[in-house]
């Protein structure tokens, strides 16, 4: 008479030996670890920014240009023709990645020891082309869901009609329409933390790791649920650097843009650790 281990060491019932039990195959997939960060790390990663920045000048003033001629642009669309402003501003979600990339890239290649290469920022973003895609399809709906919910609190609070360029800044500056400044701070706040929350770290992610975006999203959530108080720390400096930078004329982006750029790509390297640092990442030009 078999017993239940008799049939699953020789499930055929033909004798001849034990079955060796199953082993799943390794998985070569490197693993993440979520470090744990200090108060004095968003510091850290602006001070190696700057490091970043100094050492590669004229690449930095190139994509200072940019983010420069991008705000001049979205502002002069909000003040001569504020319903496309929208549009415009989805056009800059779509190409802000793109070119924050470039600032990783120069920042991965100075880590490594490789020499800056203006052309292989630019095109560093061609082999991950797919992820960055997806991620950046998410960004454009969490925006337009944002400008969407946006018009619903202005419909309700203007039921007279949607304010003019110089209405909308008067009505959020108005002392009168606290209740409107608050419920619209509250709207803004929340999709700008789910924007946040989900790029904080994924896209030099892809860059660095060629991750899909689900991935790289999720990863940049779990770094922020699990240091919260940093990450809003983190959040806040480059809200004030970056209003900093947007008076008078945007003029600061020239300097701040790009700074802020390498001080996320140390951000997401302080961030995440991998088990495999000792393997060289290649590089991608």
């Amino acid at each position: 008479m078999h017993g239940p281990t008799d049939q699953l060491a020789n499930p055929d019932g033909q004798g001849g030996g034990s079955v060796p039990p199953y082993v799943p195959p390794k998985h070569d997939a490197p693993t993440k670890k979520i470090s744990e960060l200090s108060l004095l790390d968003p510091f850290r990663w602006l001070a190696a920014g700057w490091r970043d920045l100094l050492d590669a000048k004229a690449i930095a003033l190139f994509y200072g240009l940019c983010f420069w001629v991008m705000a001049l642009l979205l502002g002069a669309v909000f003040r001569n023709k504020p319903e496309y402003t929208m549009s415009i501003a989805s056009g800059c979600l779509l190409v802000g990645p793109f070119l924050a990339m470039g600032l990783y890239e120069v920042s991965r290649r100075r880590e490594q020891g490789l020499p800056n290469a203006l052309g292989a920022s630019l095109t560093c973003w061609d082999s991950h082309l797919r992820s960055m895609a997806m991620l950046v399809l998410v960004l454009i709906v969490l925006e337009l869901l944002w400008g969407r919910a946006s018009l619903v609190v202005f419909a309700v609070f203007f039921n007279t009609g949607m304010p003019s360029t110089t209405g909308v800044v008067q009505a959020i500056f108005s002392p009168e329409n606290w209740e409107f400044l608050i419920v619209y701070l509250l709207v803004g706040g929340a999709f700008a933390a789910v924007v946040f929350g989900v790029s904080v770290v994924s896209i030099p992610m892809i860059l660095d790791r060629d991750t899909d975006a689900i991935s790289a999203a999720i990863a940049s959530l779990q770094v922020v649920f699990e240091n919260v108080a940093v990450m809003l720390l983190w959040g806040l400096l480059l809200t004030g650097l970056v209003a900093l930078a947007l008076m008078p004329w945007g003029g600061g982006l020239l300097v701040i843009g790009p700074w802020l750029g390498h001080a996320s790509w140390h951000a997401y390297r302080g961030s995440v650790k991998w088990l495999d640092e000792d393997v060289k990442v290649v590089p991608s030009n």
